[in-house]
């Protein structure tokens, strides 16, 4: 079953250089959160962020699913998605 909103698996790229992996219904707010300080207390420490990738899911079970899988990836891995096809990121903040 589809959920009404559309869900997204993220990656942010923190001030330091580290990524943070995450996943929201609104990547938007979820980013404007995290750059308020409010979101985590990982990211809390490292600002600002920059949401450097996104991927759509139609549920939050599967974008919650893909957050546990890429956080197991490398960072080579996690680079690598942020340049494919797969990305989303423009379409999602701009």
């Amino acid at each position: 079953m589809k959920d009404e909103k559309e869900n997204y698996t993220y990656l942010l790229r923190c001030a330091d250089g580290s990524l943070y992996c995450g996943w929201t219904n609104d990547p938007k707010k979820r980013l404007a959160a995290h750059n308020a300080g409010i979101a985590s207390k990982y990211t809390r420490a490292r600002l600002p962020v920059k949401m450097v990738y996104a991927e759509r899911h139609d549920t939050k079970q599967e974008a919650m699913r893909r957050e546990y899988r890429i956080k197991r990836l490398s960072r080579e891995e996690k680079e690598a998605l942020i340049t494919s096809e797969c990305n989303v990121i423009d379409s999602v903040l701009y």
